[in-house]
This record gives structure tokens, sequence and C-alpha cells, in this order.
């Protein structure tokens, strides 16, 4: 058996950044914090099969708010959790670099890069070995890392990145909108050329049902309550309607807690009841829950 060659970045030192600066996916998952994903299982993948290759190993998940982007990551995590992915990403650690904790407290753009750096060296040297599991890196709103975008303190630091996405040492998922890539990513060919995109549509309806059907076990346990699947359907048609400005399956999601909420409230509830969803749906939508009514019609 080969002898590992020695890191510039000692184990020590990487797993303190890794544990400060990110968020552990897989262990997270391994912890029972996420809800099982759905719904997006032609994406995952294809991502995979985008982190198997040689060179170009870098996705980038493109879709409105609400879509599920992130919670492909999510599902990534789950896979390799459920020992569902090819050999070469057996055992991989999915994390995310929190762009946020990494900058708070810096004084500078080099206090910024010396956390940065290293972190990336030192994930990077060990992919490239390929002795040990890989470690997936992934960027939420990653447009906020590109030179173009001045908003932030983390503007241009994708550039610290470029020699390790062009040799294949990283893999790296970043999710944004297509507005946001248009404007930031694309604007940087250098970038754009080193990611391979994959789009999320939104869910239909029928899409959506489905996803709360598998997911309403969870909210069952949790509240106590049944969810029947006419209640899924009920609140899928109302957020279609009255929600038009967001997203499915996020504002379903978000509409079959609150309703859950809401009929545990005030009393020992066996079943979650139509007012109590048409009460959330309502509350969402700023309107009065008497006009919900009018989707029985």
């Amino acid at each position: 058996m080969t002898a590992e060659p020695q890191f510039k970045i000692s184990d020590d030192e990487l797993n303190g950044l890794i544990h400060r600066y990110t968020r552990d996916i897989t262990e997270q998952d391994r912890a029972g914090k996420f809800d099982p994903v759905t719904g997006r299982e032609q994406e995952v993948e294809t991502m995979v099969l985008i982190l198997l290759q040689r060179l170009r190993k870098n996705v980038l998940l493109l879709g409105g708010a609400g879509v599920g982007k992130t919670a492909c990551f999510v599902a990534l995590a789950q896979l390799v959790n459920a020992g569902k992915v090819p050999k070469m990403l057996k055992d991989a650690q999915v994390i995310e670099i929190e762009m946020s904790m990494l900058g708070a407290g810096t004084q500078s753009r080099a206090d910024l890069e010396g956390r940065l750096i290293p972190l990336v060296k030192g994930i990077a040297e060990r992919n490239a070995v390929r002795t040990r599991p890989p470690i997936i890196v992934c960027f939420d709103e990653i447009h906020q890392l590109m030179v173009g975008f001045k908003q932030a303190a983390s503007s241009g630091v994708i550039d610290l990145m470029k020699p390790y996405l062009t040799a294949g040492e990283l893999y790296v998922i970043g999710a944004t909108t297509r507005e946001e890539y248009e404007d930031y990513v694309k604007a940087d060919p250098a970038i754009d050329r080193r990611f391979q995109k994959i789009t999320l549509e939104v869910p239909s309806p029928k899409q959506t049902y489905h996803i709360l059907l598998k997911l309403k076990g969870n909210f069952e346990k949790h509240y106590n309550i049944e969810v029947s699947p006419e209640a899924c359907e009920r609140i899928v048609r109302l957020t279609d309607r009255f929600l038009r400005n967001r997203n499915n399956p996020d504002k379903s999601i978000l509409a079959l807690d609150q309703a859950c909420a809401r009929a545990v409230k005030n009393g020992d509830a066996q079943y979650l009841d139509f007012p109590s969803i048409n009460a959330a749906v309502a509350s969402e939508a700023g309107v009065d829950p008497a006009a919900l009514g009018s989707a029985d019609d």
C-alpha cells in the first residue's frame, strides 16, 4: 500500500477549518436533521455523473428560490450515507462552506483569504491523491464569490479556486438563480466553463403533491396528527392559486408545516383539517381565509 504524501495543510488544521467554517451535511443527515429529499432524482443522478468525471467535476445548480437547489446538497449526502453512490464517491464528505462564517471577525480581505486558502488547499490536496473518500464542497448563492458581485466581502474569491477547479482536485457544487448566473457567473467565462449546469424547473402541482405525500410522515410524527392525501392535495391547490409569487415545493412544504401547527395549537387534533390549511395559506398570502372558499368552486 502506497503511503500518503505529506500534506501542506495538516489533518488537524484542515479539520479545524472544516469545523469552524463549514456545515457538514453528511454528518447532519446521519444525525437526522433533514427530511428525505424527493422529486429531484434525475437532477441528483446527473450531479453524481458530473462528480465522477476526471477534470471538470463541478456542478452549477440553476433555479428560482424555493425549487430545491440546496436540497440537492442534502440529497447527495443522503445517497452517500445510504451507500447508494459509485465506489469513487463512497463515504464522501459533503460540506457547505458558509462565507458569512468564514468572513466573521475578519478585518481585511487578507484575513478572509487566510482562512479560505488553507481550507481549499487542504481539501484539494487530499482529493488529488485519492487515498481517502472525497470531500465535496457546496456553495449556496455562489454568484456572491464572483468578481462582479461587489456587494459582498467575498467578491472575487472564486479566483483563488481556479487552479483546483481546472485540475479536477475540487468537487464543487454551487447554487444560484438563472438571473444571478447571467449577471455574475456567465460574465466570467473562465469560471463559467469550469462548471456544468443543471437547471431545476419548478415542479408541477402533481409533482408537488407527490412530494408532500412522501414528506407527510415526518410531519405526522412531529405533530402526532394524521395528514390525509386530500389535505396534501388542498395545500398544493391553494398555494398554486394564492401564492403565485413563490415557488413549489418550498411554498407547499411551508404551508403544510404551518397548517399542522395551527391544527394542534388549540387542542388535541387527530388530523389536519381544511380550516387550518385555509388559515395557513391565507396568512402567507395576506388575504382573508374566507377568500379561500372560492377554491372549492
